[in-house]
């Protein structure tokens, strides 16, 4: 499957069982895949599949920014529409076409399509019909966005992506005539966590290829893989077999027939390319090369995403801490400098990032949510819900935490300096903000602690509820029901993998084994 079709929407039966009136909402978090697009890469040109494809009308209407006077007081939009140029027959330049001698909607290799801004267009739609008209959680008319958090990987299907959501979760229709431009976060590629970084974070990038190898040896020469080769070899470059590593790589033999079919007759491959064993085996295989690590390795899970997971579980923490008290939501990055104002965060109630299959896979994998699930699909998304225990008064707190400076120092092993034991400081020596912020549990004073109580947190994915392992337990769920994870069970999940400091930690243990001495299974505390 590569488009997710969505669910019936939740009736009034499922709804009172999964929005229990003992617990009211308090914060939205939405991880969403962008939306259908073109391959990365063309591939498979002999089959006679176009290298350009045909499906992206917006390049008719693209607008950029430009100043138009010298003092920087006026700013306009330049409408355009874009053509893209390619090599010739005799290496000359050619407008290049679709399948029919398109030129005016032709795409770029891994460029959101029409169908992909529908899709996500409509997510935005369902996420406003569950929280809006459902649950009357967010308000039907909003004067300006501060209470959404926006965000996007670099890619820029990532940031179409989250832009069409949020058109559709707030048209025009429900904003006022004066509804300021919302802000959206980007990071640069060097600093980005919103997907599993491999090529910022050196480490990772390691320790992804050694387990990309191990999953080539362990399929290569398989029953599975001679199946494949059975069905596909004949279209492989020199008719070489196909495998985890072949070239094209089997990811990206993957990528291609997801691509071709969620899209028009135009663009598709040979009926083999869509065998149903075929497809399976596939995507069984892909999923172990991807995402493995993060079932297997703690270090893989802190590089990988961890530093993501930190943030969505501060978001929940200063969410916490402005319910105990006025003041601003504290809220940061991935290097453990959280302050208030960081991210531009006050009063956030609804979050929404446009990101990546990566990035959902490996969220569900890393908290031991993902097991037995194939590849996400297009428009597949993660919604963390924080909720708090109705009729309960959260206790308040000074202003200014204290912390315990007698203790005595304690040794450090190579995982505490990375993740934060006893060191405050960062790169910059910056002092740790006040609050509880990114700070774990070990740390927290038990009035913080304190604060953390009779508050949950749930996990859904593409509509379905998800376990986390470590919720199970007594004492760590809502009672009678071990899908509302306590949110001190919670934090204490993501506060194993959640990185001091990224950037050192992602330059660190060049020399070790990519491998644990033993499996540290995903999900629990």
């Amino acid at each position: 499957m590569t488009t997710h079709i969505p669910r019936a929407f939740y009736s009034q039966e499922e709804l009172d069982r999964l929005y229990p009136k003992e617990l009211e909402l308090q914060l939205v978090q939405i991880l969403l895949r962008h939306g259908e697009r073109t391959p990365v890469s063309p591939r498979f040109q002999n089959t006679g599949l176009q290298p350009y494809w045909p499906y992206c009308n917006a390049a008719r209407e693209l607008s950029s920014v430009v100043m138009s006077t010298k003092d920087f007081t006026r700013w306009d939009q330049l409408k355009y529409r874009r053509r893209i140029e390619t090599f010739g027959m005799d290496d000359g330049p050619v407008i290049a076409s679709g399948p029919n001698n398109e030129f005016d909607t032709v795409c770029h290799p891994g460029e959101l399509t029409d169908k992909g801004r529908q899709t996500t267009l409509a997510l935005g739609e369902r996420l406003r019909h569950l929280y809006v008209d459902q649950l009357q959680f967010m308000p039907k008319l909003i004067a300006d966005s501060d209470m959404i958090y926006l965000r996007a990987t670099p890619i820029p299907r990532a940031l179409e992506s989250v832009q069409q959501a949020f058109w559709g979760f707030y048209p025009p229709s429900a904003r006022t005539a004066d509804f300021p431009p919302p802000t959206i976060i980007t990071r640069t590629p060097a600093d980005e966590t919103l997907f599993p970084n491999d090529a910022s974070c050196r480490r990772f990038g390691q320790l992804s290829r050694a387990f990309a190898q191990r999953t080539a040896e362990r399929w290569n020469d398989t029953e599975d893989m001679q199946y494949l080769s059975k069905l596909i070899s004949k279209y492989m470059p020199d008719q070489a077999k196909v495998a985890v590593d072949s070239r094209p790589r089997l990811s990206g033999i993957m990528d291609t027939i997801n691509a071709t079919d969620a899209h028009g007759p135009e663009t598709r491959l040979p009926k083999d390319f869509y065998d149903p064993k075929a497809r399976a085996i596939i995507d069984k295989i892909a999923v172990e090369e991807w995402f493995k690590g993060y079932t297997e390795s703690a270090e893989y899970r802190m590089l990988g995403i961890g530093a993501l997971l930190g943030d969505i579980t501060s978001r929940m923490t200063g969410s916490v801490e402005k319910n105990g008290r006025d003041g601003l939501l504290e809220v940061g990055g991935s290097d453990g400098r959280l302050g208030r104002g960081r991210g531009g965060e006050t009063n956030t109630k609804l979050a929404l990032s446009g990101c990546h299959d990566t990035t959902l896979a490996a969220a569900l994998t890393s908290l031991g949510a993902f097991e037995s699930e194939k590849w996400p699909p297009f428009t597949s998304h993660i919604a963390f819900e924080l909720f708090k225990a109705k009729n309960v008064t959260t206790p308040s707190r000074p202003t200014t935490p204290t912390l315990n400076q007698n203790a005595p120092p304690k040794a450090q092993s190579w995982w505490s300096s990375l993740f934060g034991h006893t060191n405050p400081t960062t790169l910059s020596n910056a002092p740790q903000p006040e609050g509880i912020a990114r700070k774990p549990l070990s740390e927290l004073s038990s009035t913080q602690r304190e604060e953390l109580q009779d508050y949950y947190v749930r996990v859904r994915y593409n509509d379905k509820i998800m376990q986390i392992p470590a919720c199970k337990a007594e004492g760590k769920h809502l009672e009678g029901d071990t899908t509302f994870c306590t949110l001190e069970t919670f934090k204490g999940v993501v506060d194993k993998i959640t990185p001091k400091d990224w950037k050192v930690a992602c330059s660190s243990r060049l020399d070790a084994s990519a491998f644990p001495d033993k499996v540290e299974v995903a999900g629990y505390e």
